[in-house]
C-alpha cells in the first residue's frame, strides 16, 4: 500500500455531482461533504437556516451559500444543480428547496448514497457502533496521516489538529463513519469494517431492538471479498455480530478479527489480534499495554507472531482505550505500520466535543486560564489549589454518559494533589423519544457524579411530548439533583453549585456545548465577588 492514487477511478468526480446543491449544508456531515466535493472541483451551492463558522469556511472555499430556506436557493449555480443533496434525519420532506426540486424533476439523492459514490475506487475504511464512531474514526485518520497515507475522509465531529470534519486527500484510503441511525450505512460497499460495540438507540426510526441490530447485520453482509471485520469482543452486541457472521464471511474471503480483554470469549471462527493487557488512568490521560498478534504485527508473515506495545493515550476512559486499538488494527489493515500507526495514536489531539478542554477557573482570585478550544495545554493534568476545569462532549445515550463520567472520575481519582475533587454532571438531554425511553438508566449513569444539573430537553426533530422533560430523570436520580429548565440561568445554577477543585462536564448533543463558556463566564463572576450567594434553586428549577 502506497500513499498515491493509482487507476483513474480513483478520485475521479461522476457527471451527475459537476453541480450539486446541499440542503443544510452547515451540518457537520453535510459540509464535510461539501469540503469533499469542492476539492473534486464540483461547483456547490447550498442553504441553511442560519449562519456559522461551517459556512464561512465553505465560502471560502468557494461554495455559494444562502441562509434561510427557499426555492431561490436553487438557482445560486448558472443553470442551477444537477442533483440536490439532503439528509433524513435534519431536513423534512416538505422543505421548500426539495419541493422545488422534485417539481424542476432535479435528482434528490442523500448524503450517504453522494458519499459512497465518491469511496469508488478507495481502499474504503467503515467505523460503525453504537457508540465511538466519531472518536475511532479520527484516530484511525490521524494514524495513518502518521504513516504519510494522506487518507480521504468524512467525520461527524473536528479533528483538533486540522480542524476540519472532512479532506480529499492524494492517498488510496478513504476512512468514514458508517451511521446506523437511519439505515444509511446500507449505502456503503465497504472493504474494512470496525464495529465498536451494538447497543439499542434510535427506536424512533427502527421502532424494535431486532430491526436496529439487523442493519448491523446487513451491513457487515456488504464486506468486499478480501475484506476485514473488526469487531471489539468486549462488547456483547458486536460479539455476538461477529458469531452470527464469522462462518459466512470466511467462506467470502473476508476476514473476521477480533480485539478486546484477555478473558473475553472469542467466537468461532474470529482471530483475536489485539488484547489490552493492561489499562492505566493517568494525569494526561491513560496508559494501556497491548499484545498485537499477526496479521498486525506483520501482515506478510508466513506465521503467527505478536509483539508487546505500550501506547500512551492523552484522552482518558477505558472506552477511548477501546477505541483506540480498533483504530490501530484498522489503519494497519488499510495499508499503515504498527510503529508509526502507535506513533499517531499517541500524537492524538481530539475531537471537538469529545471531553473536550474549554478553560478552567481559579475561584479563589478569579483567574481565568484557557478558555477556547484551541488552547494546547487540553486541561487534563490536575487542578490545584481553587482550580475549576470544565470539558464538554457529545455523550447523549446512557452508556456514554455512563463512560465519560466514569474517565472523570478516574481522572480526579488520580489527581495526587492530596484535596478531594468533584464531578459535577450539566447534561441536556437529547430527543423527547431518548428521554422517555431510556430515563431510568440516564439516572443511573448520572448518579456516578458528585453533583448533577439536568436540563429541559433539546427536541431537535422533534415535536414536545407531554410529560416528558428532563425532569423525569432528575426525579428517578439516587442522588440530589437539580432540573433546571431555563437554559438561560443555566450557568449561574452551575457556578453556585461548584466548589473549588471541581471537574464540570457538559453533556449532551443538542445546544448544550454553548454553556462551557458560560459556566466559565459565571464561575469568573463569581471569584471576583459578584453574585457570592447565588446558588441552585433560584430560578425555580428545583432541587429533589
Amino acid at each position: 500500500m502506497t500513499g498515491d492514487v493509482s487507476g483513474s477511478a480513483v478520485g475521479e468526480l461522476p457527471d451527475h455531482l459537476r453541480r450539486v446543491h446541499m440542503v443544510g449544508i452547515g451540518g457537520a456531515g453535510m459540509s464535510g461533504l461539501a469540503r469533499i466535493l469542492l476539492a473534486r472541483g464540483s461547483q456547490v451551492s447550498g442553504s441553511d437556516a442560519k449562519s456559522s463558522r461551517g459556512i464561512l469556511a465553505l465560502r471560502t472555499r468557494g461554495a455559494l451559500i444562502q441562509v434561510g430556506h427557499d426555492p431561490s436557493a436553487l438557482d445560486q449555480i448558472p443553470g442551477g444543480p444537477s442533483v440536490v443533496v439532503t439528509t433524513h434525519a435534519a431536513i423534512p420532506k416538505i422543505n421548500p428547496e426539495l419541493v422545488a426540486a422534485r417539481s424542476r424533476r432535479i435528482p434528490i439523492l442523500l448524503r450517504p448514497h453522494v458519499l459512497a459514490e465518491l469511496m469508488v475506487g478507495y481502499r474504503s475504511v467503515l467505523i460503525a457502533g453504537t457508540h465511538g464512531k466519531t472518536s475511532t474514526t479520527s484516530m484511525t485518520v490521524v494514524a495513518l496521516q502518521h504513516c504519510g497515507l494522506d487518507p480521504s475522509f468524512a467525520i461527524g465531529g473536528e479533528l483538533n489538529e486540522s480542524g476540519t470534519n472532512a479532506h480529499h486527500g492524494s492517498g488510496s484510503v478513504f476512512v468514514a463513519e458508517a451511521d446506523e441511525s437511519d439505515g444509511s450505512l446500507l449505502e456503503y460497499v465497504p472493504d474494512i469494517v470496525v464495529v465498536t460495540n451494538i447497543e439499542v438507540d434510535h427506536l424512533d426510526f427502527f421502532g424494535t431492538v431486532e430491526r436496529y441490530v439487523a442493519v448491523f447485520d446487513e451491513f457487515v453482509a456488504r464486506i468486499k471479498p478480501g475484506g476485514s471485520l473488526v469487531v471489539c469482543l468486549d462488547d456483547p452486541g458486536a460479539c455476538a455480530l461477529a458469531r452470527r457472521h464469522a462462518a459466512s464471511l470466511t467462506q467470502r474471503g473476508v476476514s473476521v478479527l477480533g480485539y478486546g480483554a484477555p478473558e473475553v470469549e472469542v467466537p468461532d471462527g474470529v482471530r483475536v489480534v489485539a488484547t489490552m493487557t493492561s489499562w492505566t488512568p493517568t494525569a494526561a490521560g491513560s496508559e494501556i499495554g497491548v499484545r498485537f498478534g499477526a496479521p498486525v504485527v506483520d501482515p506478510g508473515a508466513a506465521v503467527d507472531s505478536s509483539a508487546d506495545r505500550s501506547v500512551a493515550l492523552t484522552i482518558p476512559g477505558i472506552h477511548m482505550a477501546r477505541n483506540a486499538i480498533a483504530a490501530i488494527v484498522a489503519a494497519t489493515r488499510a495499508g499503515g505500520d504498527l510503529s508509526a500507526v502507535i506513533a499517531g495514536i499517541e500524537a492524538f489531539a481530539g475531537v471537538r466535543r469529545r471531553f473536550e478542554f474549554k478553560g478552567r477557573v481559579s475561584i479563589d482570585d478569579g483567574g481565568v486560564e484557557g478558555g477556547g478550544v484551541d488552547d494546547d495545554s487540553a486541561g487534563q493534568g490536575s487542578a490545584a489549589g481553587g482550580v475549576v476545569e470544565v470539558f464538554d462532549d457529545y455523550a447523549h445515550h446512557p452508556t456514554e454518559v455512563t463512560a465519560v463520567l466514569t474517565a472523570a472520575r478516574a481522572m480526579v481519582d488520580g489527581d495526587d494533589s492530596g484535596r478531594r475533587r468533584r464531578v459535577v454532571a450539566v447534561f441536556q438531554p437529547h430527543l423527547y423519544s431518548r428521554t422517555e425511553e431510556f430515563a431510568d438508566e440516564f439516572a443511573a449513569a448520572l448518579d456516578l457524579a458528585d453533583a448533577v444539573v439536568v436540563a429541559d430537553v433539546y427536541g431537535a426533530r422533534e415535536q414536545p411530548v407531554p410529560g416528558v422533560s428532563g425532569r423525569m430523570i432528575v426525579e428517578r436520580m439516587t442522588r440530589a439533583a437539580h432540573f433546571e429548565p431555563d437554559l438561560s440561568a443555566l450557568a449561574t445554577t452551575v457556578a453556585g453549585l461548584v466548589r473549588p477543585g471541581d471537574v464540570v462536564l457538559t453533556l449532551g448533543a443538542g445546544d448544550i456545548t454553548m454553556q462551557g463558556p458560560e459556566i466559565l463566564a459565571a464561575l469568573a463572576h463569581r471569584a471576583s465577588g459578584g453574585d457570592r450567594g447565588a446558588g441552585a434553586g433560584g430560578t425555580g428549577g428545583g432541587e429533589r
